[in-house]
């Protein structure tokens, strides 16, 4: 008796089998066990401001629903700000100081030009200021503001550790180029230099997740399209990115991930998997052998990638933190206090008043 044909549902079977045995071999090595929550830097504290500005987290993220409501794209402002803040120098606020006679600012240096977020960084120091004194830092502020743009854009929600304390000084151009990885970089690169931060594989393709929201200049692509295109780039993706940025120096911008750009979510993942990331630094991810399993597990697994997104978030969040007596609380997270002595009589003045109208 001839043996049948195996028919369309039976081919179906065998795929689901084969992707299913997959998923769950991805599955076993790396969600084995829940992740243990890294440990806390001394000096920081789940708790600090419980009794000096106890409404300090309320004040952020009310004010943040306000901002998000006209603007969604502002989130990944803020989350990349965190990030340009934390891997140059530490999570300082160095990176909203302006610069001075000493020389340009981090602000200055090519991969910040296009940072945004920092009116929104001071009006929120401005509401906390009002509401508790000069006691919480800029660098706290950055932090909690990052938390909350992940999750008033759809993300995880998570405590962040408080304490820190705002910086002095801001880093050289050279050491704020040394510390941000290019997004041409690849991933041996970005692995290799995240690594002396203690970064593993699974925390450097977590924190690349950020990239699930946000938007790029054709600037830091057009190399992957130009003169010829880059063959681990779709072909219709890269069609579509040549009508955005026609030429090589075009000016325009796109958005990072295709399938939901103001969602925090795990479609990144599933952009990587299909050829569609736009930095060599996101698609490499998905052709490096150390990273390819990780970048597949969290495509599958968007509770997988939020519990891994949010232990190397608190972990990068302590970065050379300054805490106890080392660096001071900003007054004005632009300039330092010694620099700003204007500005800090005003705010003095203002304290004392709301003061004593307070007792009276």
């Amino acid at each position: 008796m001839p043996m049948a044909k195996p028919t369309f549902f039976t081919a179906f079977l065998l795929i689901s089998s084969l992707y299913i045995s997959s998923y769950f071999s991805i599955s076993k090595a790396h969600n084995s066990a829940p992740s243990p929550s890294p440990p806390i830097v001394s000096g920081l504290s789940w708790t600090f401001y419980q009794k000096s500005c106890p409404k300090v987290e309320s004040i952020i993220r009310k004010q943040l629903q306000k901002v998000f409501k006209q603007d969604i794209g502002q989130a990944a402002a803020l989350l990349r700000l965190h990030f340009h803040d934390c891997f140059v120098q530490g999570c300082d606020a160095s990176v909203l100081l302006d610069g001075s006679a000493s020389g340009p600012s981090e602000k200055d240096a090519p991969p910040n030009l296009t940072l945004r977020g920092f009116k929104i960084i001071d009006d929120l120091r401005a509401l906390i200021h009002k509401a508790c004194g000069r006691v919480v830092s800029c660098a706290d502020i950055v932090a909690l503001a990052a938390r909350d743009s992940v999750y008033l854009s759809g993300g995880p929600d998570y405590d962040v550790p408080l304490g820190r304390r705002d910086g002095l000084s801001f880093a050289t151009r050279d050491a704020t180029l040394q510390n941000l990885p290019a997004p041409f970089s690849n991933a041996s690169t970005i692995l290799s230099s995240l690594a002396t931060k203690k970064f593993d594989p699974t925390d450097v393709v977590a924190l690349s997740g950020g990239h699930t929201i946000g938007i790029s200049h054709c600037s830091s692509f057009t190399r992957r399209l130009y003169p010829t295109q880059d063959r681990s780039m779709d072909q219709t993706f890269a069609k579509n990115l040549k009508g955005v940025c026609p030429t090589e120096d075009s000016s325009n911008t796109t958005v990072l991930d295709i399938r939901s750009p103001n969602k925090f979510d795990n479609k990144y993942y599933v952009d990587l998997m299909n050829r569609q990331g736009l930095f060599t630094s996101d698609q490499d991810l998905y052709t490096n052998s150390r990273t390819r399993s990780i970048v597949t597990s969290f495509a599958v697994n968007q509770s997988l990638f939020f519990e891994k997104f949010v232990v190397a978030m608190v972990k990068m969040s302590q970065l050379s933190v300054l805490t106890g007596k080392t660096g001071e609380i900003r007054a004005n997270c632009s300039v330092r206090n010694a620099n700003n002595r204007s500005f800090l009589a005003s705010v003095v003045e203002e304290e004392v008043g709301e003061k004593a109208r307070s007792e009276y």
